[in-house]
């Protein structure tokens, strides 16, 4: 039997989310042995109704932020683990989540009228995890990369002094040799969006959705403007950013760059 006592001990968290970086995660089967066999999983919420342990060493977080409870979690999270991981576009922007960060509380009245839930007062307007406590990695996207997500536990477990670039998409559809969308009148988010996940939406035919978050490189004025000149207009894109990025723009913040710590 293996030793473990000195193996780190890791937990995986699910907030405000689909569950699906955490079921994507699932989907490398080879990778996905090795690497539990390097850590010991001693929670992984999506699997199990046992309580989370007070004493881990490295926490990985899926999942806005969206309520009181939820912000006391990540609080105790942060305390208890030397390390901690966000992964996705829920964790690292709100996500769809944050499609109602502009006031939460009037979109529960818009559902249930005059007759709003008392458990709708724990509410709290969608916010990355980063907005409550330091995040030391992230692993970006919707869903996330599961090799990705490999990649980053490994840096965590090991270290490394590698640099997480923070330049747009563009440059990965352009070594792609990928042709652009803007010269097709086709609002993509590649300008502003962080690069990291080889452009895959584009070499599928399919515009860029910006789930990766807004790169730390993004000029947002130019990209309207560049808008505006292919016929496609700065309000749609105005509109087509809050899909995965509207906390971020409602605080004037241009996005994490990927692993860095805080």
């Amino acid at each position: 039997m293996k030793d473990r006592t000195n193996t780190p001990r890791v937990v995986v968290v699910g907030l405000a989310s689909c569950f699906g970086c955490q079921i994507n995660l699932t989907n490398i089967e080879s990778e996905l042995l090795d690497l539990l066999g390097s850590v010991d999983m001693e929670y992984w919420q999506l699997t199990s109704s046992d309580p989370m342990p007070d004493s881990f060493d490295i926490a990985v977080i899926e999942g806005a932020v969206t309520t009181e409870e939820a912000a006391e979690t990540v609080r105790a999270v942060r305390k208890a683990a030397g390390t901690v991981i966000a992964i996705g576009a829920c964790a690292l922007t709100a996500g769809l989540p944050g499609l109602a960060s502009d006031g939460v509380g009037r979109y529960a009245a818009a559902v249930y009228g005059e007759a709003v839930p008392g458990a709708c007062a724990t509410l709290r307007d969608p916010a990355p995890v980063a907005a409550y406590i330091p995040v030391d990695y992230e692993v970006p996207c919707c869903p996330v990369d599961p090799r990705a997500f490999v990649a980053v536990l490994h840096r965590a477990l090991y270290g490394s002094n590698g640099l997480t670039p923070s330049s747009t998409l563009c440059g990965e559809c352009k070594r792609n040799e990928r042709g652009c969308f803007f010269g097709q009148g086709t609002l993509c988010l590649g300008l502003v969006t962080r690069g990291g996940c080889g452009a895959r939406c584009p070499e599928l035919g399919r515009p860029c959705n910006g789930c990766a978050g807004l790169s730390a490189d993004a000029n947002v004025g130019a990209a309207s403007a560049a808008c505006d000149e292919a016929g496609i207009g700065a309000a749609r894109l105005d509109e087509a950013l809050e899909l995965f990025n509207k906390q971020g723009l409602a605080a004037g913040q241009p996005g994490a760059d990927g692993s860095r710590a805080r």
